[in-house]
């Protein structure tokens, strides 16, 4: 056995990673990153690291909502232990602010 060898990242460790990518990416219309912010739902990480994010937007109408998904998964393709991204653009549950980190509602100046 090879003691040089790389060992493979755990789905754990892959999806610890696609997050702190996720904080690296900000809604282009809100100052806060889109995982703090609440628009990232779940985050599905397979064995062979195929990764399935769900998602919203925070409306519908949004513009970037075209677009942006195939950044988010451009960007998450650059992350260690990754193989494929796909983001699922989801309306259902809706985006509110409920669902923002405590972080993100300091951040926004709501409390």
């Amino acid at each position: 056995m090879n003691d040089n060898a790389v060992k493979p990242f755990t789905t754990d460790e892959v999806r610890e990673n696609v997050i702190e990518m996720l904080k690296t990416i900000y809604d282009p219309e809100i100052p806060v990153n889109i995982y703090e912010l609440g628009l990232i739902y779940n985050i599905d990480v397979s064995d062979s690291g195929n990764v399935v994010i769900r998602m919203t937007l925070t409306a519908p109408g949004c513009p970037v909502a075209q677009s942006f998904p195939g950044d988010i998964e451009s960007k998450v393709e650059t992350v260690d232990g990754v193989n494929k991204v796909h983001v699922e653009l989801v309306w259902d549950p809706p985006w509110s602010k409920e669902l923002m980190s405590e972080s993100a509602r300091l951040q926004l100046g709501m409390f």
